[in-house]
């Protein structure tokens, strides 16, 4: 068997949002709110797109939209690339979400709790080492609870998720191990099998399942999020090649020798004592030309074969 990434938001609306995706999302939701406890017991998908509408505000970024019991509104988001001011654009979906309830001339008393669930397939908190994250509002010192817990923010960090199968202690690990590998799988585990909803998930997640419009919507979208994947890459190796040669220029006029010897041991490993005292003989001008020339090198001899046209000159 072949299954789908649920990373892209096809395939997480597909295994989460399908009309046989109830009782799937509702142990999805039970695990990660709620430490995998029977706490929502019935739930409503609906379009995150179909109300709240209000002119003026920026469109949402919402995957599945749902109302839980104790009459909350989930809305859940799987972002795979980690866009400039995303965190912010967390809070802003919340807050529009949580505004947009009421109805012209309604009171506050008809708004309801609501809870953003945020899946990233980077790292989002560089602090904590959990792949579960759980925010409420909380005073500072004393560290009570807001009087109402109105706006709660979870997250699920996929990167910071390393257990393999036989390591598997509760629900919620178990999920997170199903949107992470469940492309790279080719039949259900048997420590997942015992759950239900996750082999109904497998089931959704089947490619043999998928229709051809569905497989062609799903190959799309899979190849615009490798497009934008290799663009982030493509980005940052630009800006550090160019931090690199802003860095060397600088060190140069700062007569900071030091730091491209960093730079070559960095990209060349390390060189002889010898080497280094040719490189330490170079000119100012000679070093300029080397900061440029060295990221063109591939190997050490690449480097002397350099220096001995310099010393030449």
């Amino acid at each position: 068997m072949r299954f789908i990434s649920v990373k892209t938001d096809f395939g997480f609306k597909k295994v989460f949002a399908s009309p046989q995706s109830k009782n799937v999302l509702i142990s999805f939701l039970n695990a990660m709110i709620y430490d995998g406890q029977p706490t929502i017991e019935d739930l409503e998908i609906i379009d995150p797109y179909a109300s709240g509408s209000v002119t003026g505000l920026k469109d949402s970024y919402l995957d599945v939209k749902a109302k839980i019991t104790g009459n909350k509104t989930v809305i859940i988001e799987m972002q795979v690339i980690n866009v400039p001011a995303f965190s912010k654009r967390v809070i802003y979906n919340a807050a529009k979400t949580y505004a947009t309830q009421l109805k012209p001339r309604e009171g506050y008393s008809k708004l309801n709790p609501l809870i953003a669930l945020t899946i990233t397939d980077f790292i989002l908190f560089k602090n904590n080492d959990n792949f579960l994250s759980h925010f409420i509002f909380q005073e500072i010192e004393n560290k009570f609870e807001y009087p109402e817990r109105e706006i709660e923010l979870i997250f699920v960090e996929l990167p910071k998720f390393n257990q393999e199968l036989e390591q598997l202690e509760n629900l919620s690990q178990s999920w997170a191990y199903f949107i992470k590998n469940v492309s790279q799988l080719e039949q259900i585990p048997e420590e997942l099998s015992s759950i239900v909803e996750i082999q109904t998930a497998f089931e959704l997640a089947n490619r043999a399942n998928l229709t051809l419009d569905e497989l062609e919507k799903l190959e799309k979208r899979e190849m615009f999020f490798e497009d934008q994947r290799g663009a982030v890459l493509k980005g940052i190796e630009d800006g550090r090649i160019l931090g690199i040669k802003q860095g060397i220029k600088q060190g140069i006029i700062e007569g900071k020798l030091s730091l491209i010897l960093r730079i070559i041991s960095r990209l060349l490993g390390e060189i002889s004592s010898e080497t280094q005292t040719r490189i330490q003989q170079l000119n100012s001008e000679q070093l300029e030309n080397l900061g440029e020339a060295v990221l063109d090198f591939k190997t050490v001899e690449d480097l002397l074969v350099w220096l001995s046209t310099a010393s030449e000159l």
